[in-house]
């Protein structure tokens, strides 16, 4: 006769540690779309963070970057816009008002 059947214990692993995801970097990528320089700021302490600790989000750090300095490039270039047609409706406006012509 045969020996009963016994089942042989299997030895899992258990779940892989979960990879964590830089918070700064998340921080920084929210902030890209209202706070060009909070994400600037954010990105670029992200970006060290990972560096040293390994976490993941250095996608999201880079991106967090990119679009706060395009977004304050942006700011830059409209204020710049701004101000000069205002000074030459200023201009505009003295000129005809030292003529005389309202």
């Amino acid at each position: 006769m045969s020996a009963p059947y016994q089942p042989v214990p299997v030895q899992y692993g258990g779940i892989p540690p979960q990879q964590r995801t830089n918070t700064l970097a998340i921080v920084g990528f929210v902030l890209a779309f209202f706070f060009h320089i909070g994400a600037v700021v954010c990105g670029h302490i992200a970006l060290a963070q990972i560096r040293h600790t390994g976490e993941q989000g250095r996608g999201l750090a880079i991106a967090a970057l990119v679009l706060g300095y395009l977004g304050l490039a942006i700011t830059v270039l409209v204020l710049v816009v701004w101000v000069v047609l205002f000074a030459g409706v200023i201009a505009t406006g003295a000129a005809g008002a030292a003529s005389g012509s309202f």
